[in-house]
């Protein structure tokens, strides 16, 4: 291994406290691409098997995943940490996977998708000591369907058992840095809290650690392949750190003449929606037109009868994040930001 080479170590993550001094239940790291995520996690959670005798589940979305997941899995960490092993798997009624470690059980792997069939069969799973969920933000937004509560009621029919109603089984999620606009980070209320001197961030039972691996960076800078490429935005995520930066993400008026798109209600408050099409951006600010017909509740609360949520594929709200997605948005203060975040983002 190239010693000039660092890669992702979670025991720090692992190790932390909450915002109140407690031992989180969710732990998640956000980082760049290649940086070593995947691994460590795969590491950790054999290691504990081996010695403990600890069950874990892996999570994916659908059920097709589960093609030669064992093999995908394991290949990263097996010749560098457990040449000695083999991962294999078993598949149960086309629903989830029986993982073993050289021929010993020690895990599943369960599709969200499932989430229906596991709560009914919640029984099977009470051995399972952790969680890890790996690409909590996918590239192409291809969250299953209701994706949150099935995942909420995942971890509920695991979390039952041995005598209790309830038991503490951690969950390491891992993503690389994709968008803000995604339902976990909504749900825990990250999207409002997060600024570009970001490390760490603390909730009540969870803690969320933001990694920037450089040597990871700089070996997909150098790769010529990357280079060729290299006008491609598909490369480096980066067209929402802006939004990170608060001081950047004031409005500047735009020059011409704005096309007004719609009305955010958040927390009771209203907010406009302008399209500058002469300069490619989107504004927010409070200039409402309460005559305008499209009308946009951020959250459940928010909703009333002259106000949608509009689903996700509301036309209208996809095409906002686009440009929100290609940094193409501007806002008159945070709490403009924050109205457009929570309308935005996945439920």
């Amino acid at each position: 291994m190239d010693e000039k080479l660092t890669y992702y170590n979670g025991d720090r993550l692992r190790n932390s406290v909450d915002i109140n001094g407690n031992r989180p239940e969710i732990f998640i790291v956000e980082s760049n691409r290649t940086a070593g995520k995947t691994t460590d996690f795969a590491k950790f959670l054999i290691n504990r098997f081996i010695k403990h005798g600890e069950k874990f589940a892996v999570l994916v979305r659908w059920q097709y995943e589960a093609t030669n997941f064992a093999e995908a899995f394991f290949k990263s960490v097996q010749g560098l940490f457990f040449p000695e092993y083999e991962l294999t798997q078993k598949m149960i009624e086309k629903k989830y996977c029986e993982l073993y470690l050289n021929d010993k059980d020690c895990g599943y792997l369960i599709p969200i998708n499932s989430a229906e069939f596991i709560k009914r069969r919640s029984h099977l799973f009470n051995d399972i000591t952790s969680i890890f969920f790996d690409e909590i933000q996918p590239e192409n937004n291809g969250y299953v369907p209701d994706e949150l509560n099935k995942f909420f009621s995942i971890h509920t029919s695991i979390a039952r058992g041995e005598h209790k109603q309830v038991r503490y089984v951690p969950v390491y999620m891992c993503s690389n840095s994709v968008s803000l606009l995604n339902p976990y980070y909504n749900a825990l209320g990250v999207v409002t809290r997060l600024n570009s001197k970001t490390k760490f961030l603390r909730g009540d039972g969870w803690v969320l650690e933001r990694n920037f691996n450089e040597s990871a960076q700089q070996a997909q800078k150098a790769s010529g392949f990357n280079r060729a490429f290299s006008a491609v935005s598909y490369s480096d995520y980066s067209s929402e750190s802006v939004y990170l930066r608060d001081n950047e993400a004031f409005l500047t008026l735009p020059k011409g003449r704005g096309q007004y798109v719609a009305t955010i209600r958040f927390e009771s408050r209203k907010y406009a929606i302008w399209l500058y099409a002469n300069e490619n951006v989107m504004t927010c600010d409070y200039r409402v037109d309460d005559d305008y017909p499209v009308k946009i509740s951020a959250t459940v609360q928010d909703h009333t009868e002259q106000y949608t949520l509009i689903g996700g594929a509301g036309f209208i709200k996809e095409r906002m994040r686009r440009y929100f997605i290609n940094g193409n948005f501007r806002f008159k203060d945070l709490a403009c930001k924050s109205a457009v975040l929570m309308a935005l983002s996945y439920k």
